[in-house]
């Protein structure tokens, strides 16, 4: 038998998979991360049975309405798509079976690292490099606990790390809107560097800080209030680095032709490798976006793309892990296979509950550096079926639908 009391679970509740939750802590509700707090404090234990139209209904009854919605869609969508790799794996195939166009809720803000990877490549590290490698950490745009809370707490400020001494880390954040920066102060109490500039000025920032670590001249004194004599005095830091590395979150670089931001960024990180050693590092992941994305591309050969929801006559939404994500209101009519703790104003044409991997099942999830997937172990075990069940489902009406035809 299997001691659960010495279970460590990995958290789904942000890309870092923080690997050290406890079955006692999550018990006790004793988590350093509010995130992880709001995730295992959800219960699918709510008696939610599978409806149509508002109208409680069997799994059967549900599964044939969800099916024929789907036959009868010229262009269905397949969006939301909040699960693990298992997950996604069903949804790539009920997208090929029923001829539906894929998408993710977090699909901008993805394809804006993804064209820069297409146009360009990039030269990326992981978490345990950082961890082991970094003396100088440049945060660009962002200030990463939003999104990642324990970055700094797994990441830099560990006890010890294999080439550098992680307490002596040089941390420098260059722009971003309300930075939460506490989390960048070194145990000794040494403050982080904070160049400020809005986030809507990064653009031309960061390619001014590009033209520096290539040596070119720079004109003026300041690039959008931010002295040229601060940025080369950053581009030197940088240069000088046995490990620099420059992170991005690319939902933080919420502005026009982000991309061409990315771009300097790892522009910049190939340069500094002519002579020196840096990396990139792109960090936030949330809803399983890394791991759909993954899944897409191998089996399908192409990236997860942007909806134009206009184009769709029905749309299959998926929601496992952000109960309170929801489609676009004008969108109808809607099939969702959510949490059970599903929070809509207007009842969807169906909904079926779904387990959230990680809380009611176990799962698979690749981490936001894309270098490692971590098993998601069932917190909370329930009776809730798994996305993979119910897809299955669905499409076996499809097919026994289209054989009576």
């Amino acid at each position: 038998m299997v001691n659960t009391e010495q279970t460590m679970h990995a958290c789904p509740a942000c890309g870092l998979l923080c690997d050290d939750i406890s079955a006692d802590t999550i018990a006790k509700q004793q988590f350093s991360c509010g995130k992880a707090a709001k995730f295992y404090a959800r219960s699918s234990s709510l008696n939610v049975q599978p409806q149509v139209n508002g109208q409680a209904v069997s799994l059967a009854q549900a599964v044939k309405a969800a099916a024929e919605l789907l036959q009868q869609a010229q262009s269905p969508l397949i969006a939301g798509s909040s699960t693990d790799v298992h997950g996604a794996r069903a949804l790539v195939s009920l997208a090929n079976q029923s001829g539906a166009d894929m998408t993710h809720l977090n699909a901008d803000s993805t394809l804006r690292n993804m064209k820069v990877l297409q146009h360009r490549g990039w030269q990326t590290t992981t978490l345990t490099e950082v961890r082991n490698r970094a003396d100088v950490i440049l945060m660009i745009g962002t200030d990463v606990v939003t999104h990642n809370a324990r970055f700094f707490e797994r990441v830099v400020w560990v006890d010890e790390a294999m080439f550098t001494e992680p307490s002596a880390r040089q941390i420098i954040y260059l722009g971003g809107d309300k930075l939460k920066t506490q989390a960048g102060v070194s145990p000794d109490g040494r403050a982080p560097q904070v160049i400020a500039c809005a986030s809507e000025h990064l653009p031309e920032v960061v390619s001014a800080l590009r033209a520096l670590v290539m040596n070119k001249p720079v004109a003026g004194e300041s690039i959008a209030g931010v002295p040229v004599s601060t940025l080369a005095a950053l581009a030197e830091t940088l240069k000088a680095a046995k490990y620099a590395t420059l992170v991005w979150v690319s939902k933080d670089l919420h502005f026009e032709h982000a991309e061409l931001t990315i771009e300097n960024i790892t522009e910049t990180v190939v340069a500094l490798n002519q002579k020196s050693r840096a990396m990139g590092l792109s960090l936030g992941g949330s809803d399983g976006d890394t791991s759909v994305n993954y899944a897409h591309t191998w089996l399908n050969g192409v990236i997860i793309d942007a909806p134009n929801w206009q184009d769709h006559d029905a749309v299959v939404w998926v929601n496992s892990f952000s109960p309170e994500a929801m489609p676009p209101a004008e969108v109808s009519p809607v099939i969702m296979l959510g949490a059970a703790d599903s929070k809509f104003i207007t009842p969807p044409a169906v909904f079926i509950p779904v387990a959230t991997p990680g809380l009611d099942t176990g799962g698979q999830q690749f981490r936001v550096d894309g270098s490692v997937t971590l098993p998601l172990t069932a917190a909370k075990p329930s009776d809730v079926p798994t996305l993979s069940k119910v897809v299955a489902l669905i499409e076996q009406a499809i097919a026994n639908e289209g054989k009576q035809a």
